[in-house]
């Protein structure tokens, strides 16, 4: 009789698949059932080999050994790691394993890990894919009724070896050039090198700024104030106000109803810049939570590049919605307009970060509060995502005092919309009943005074927007952009 391995990429997920697979007898490094075995790695069980494993000579740093490029690539498998990977390696080459099943995470790194470890053990067997965007039980026994030929994913498994030996290249290379040029560990990655050349840039205009004062006149009408224009000189303003005296005349009153539609649902980085805008996150840390509660099938598969639902989805919405309300402890909306968040043309590998059904049956309180803050960020967009836009009336107001134009500005809310759920309560800021020629009295005058201010800081919020567009202008439609997560330190050898 024969068995299917299924190998996940991690142990907590390997035993959740097991759990459904009926796969229940513990062993060492896999759970093993009737039909299936279920095994793990821990991450990258297979790395690419350092630079002195291809040439000794490459064990110190000089200039005329570069560039390297291996001929060949060669991987090593960690210390720590080396026990489960010849689990790995027999559970593949047993006689009674008929095929191997991915279930690494459903993605570009899910794949490389996979298959590096598949190419390392010798393994020769047919490969299938689990495809998955959430842990839910239910979920995982649908992703086995649709088990997918790995045939399918090989361009997927290319792209992230390019991208794998990309950075190897790049980061052993230009690291090694800048080190001994400058005599000094200078790293060089594929992704640092160009964000710090954003943030340095950034800094520079920063340093480069030079705060102008400025000044404007303002007239208090009572219930409302009116402006001038800006003047970089204090006596201008103050001849304003002296010129300003007697009475007011309203030169136009120009109103106009507007919108702003509710936000789309969140994808990994719109996910990453609001956590670290509202909740003070780093990328990593959202990263590692949102993962955390994906594992514990809290929330759907992160990494997805995607803000919107399935069309197919779409009989669901309305349970989602619910359930985020739940876990935000807030009202849901009376009606969901499921076709804002639904669009099967705008979701490749997978759909936008949602809850589960399994959230709302949770006691949140048992989560870490990092787990917990994001889960519920991501419950309360999706309550945004499916309300009716924000509307608004904006009103303009020029009048006329002494020869000089001033600007008053008024909004009132028409519909609260998906800024209900926002945090921030919103405030009409009213203007009276104006017409055109009307005369009004002036109460009180004043000059305030203010000052230029630079560009801003980078906040990883930024970052991540300014790395998510970089290069667009020179970059094809299609091409990836995403920032996922903001570069860590590159690891080097140490120079001899």
């Amino acid at each position: 009789m024969t068995k299917r391995l299924v190998i996940a990429e991690k142990p907590s997920v390997g035993m959740s698949i097991a759990a459904v697979l009926g796969a229940k007898e513990r062993k060492d490094g896999f759970m093993e059932g009737r039909d299936y075995i279920v095994s793990w790695g821990f991450g990258h069980l297979a790395e690419l080999a350092n630079a002195d494993t291809y040439d000794e000579k490459y064990a110190k740093w000089r200039y005329d050994d570069l560039p390297i490029v291996p001929a060949n690539w060669k991987y090593k498998i960690p210390r720590d790691k080396y026990q489960q990977f010849e689990t790995l390696k027999k559970l593949m080459n047993r006689d009674d394993i008929s095929d191997v099943i991915n279930a690494c995470d459903a993605g570009r790194e899910g794949e490389l890990i996979f298959r590096n470890i598949y190419k390392m053990t010798g393994c020769k067997k047919p490969i299938y894919r689990l495809w998955i965007s959430s842990m839910e039980d239910a979920a995982i026994a649908q992703g086995f009724r649709e088990l997918k030929s790995g045939k399918e994913y090989d361009n997927l498994f290319a792209a992230a070896r390019c991208r794998e030996w990309a950075d190897w290249l790049v980061g052993i290379n230009a690291t090694r050039l800048f080190s001994v040029l400058y005599h000094r560990t200078l790293n060089v990655g594929r992704v640092v090198s160009p964000t710090l050349a954003i943030l340095v840039q950034r800094e520079a205009e920063i340093d480069a700024f030079k705060p102008e004062p400025f000044y404007t006149a303002e007239l208090n009408f009572g219930t409302f104030t009116a402006v001038s224009d800006k003047f970089k000189k204090k006596d201008e303003a103050d001849a304003v106000l002296v010129a300003a005296t007697g009475t007011a005349v309203v030169q136009s009153v120009n109103s106009k109803e507007k919108s702003e539609k509710a936000p789309a649902l969140y994808d990994l980085t719109t996910l990453q810049r609001d956590a670290n805008r509202i909740l003070g996150y780093t990328a990593q840390q959202t990263l590692d939570y949102a993962q955390s509660l994906y594992e514990k099938k809290l929330c759907t598969y992160p990494r997805t590049d995607s803000r919107y639902l399935t069309d197919d989805m779409d009989v669901g919405v309305r349970a989602i919605v619910i359930c985020s309300a739940g876990v935000c402890d807030m009202e849901a909306p009376d009606v969901a307009l499921t076709t804002q968040v639904c669009n099967s043309k705008k979701v490749s590998d997978h759909h936008a970060i949602i809850p589960t059904m399994v959230a709302g049956e949770t006691d949140l309180n048992t989560l870490p509060a990092g787990e917990r803050e994001i889960l519920k960020l991501i419950a309360r967009q999706v309550l945004r995502a499916v309300c009716e836009a924000h509307r608004f009336r904006e009103t303009t107001a020029e009048i006329s005092c002494g020869g000089y134009t001033f600007t008053a500005k008024g909004k009132s809310i028409q519909n609260i919309g998906w800024k209900v759920y926002n945090d921030k309560e919103q405030k009409d800021k009213v203007l009276p009943d104006l017409t055109e020629g009307g005369e009004l009295k002036v109460v009180s005058t004043e000059v305030k005074e203010g000052m230029t201010k630079p560009p801003a800081h980078f906040t990883e919020d930024s970052l991540l927007s300014a790395m998510e567009v970089a290069g667009a202008k020179d970059m094809p439609e299609d091409a990836e952009r995403k920032a996922w997560e903001l570069p860590q330190p590159v690891p080097v050898s140490s120079r001899s």
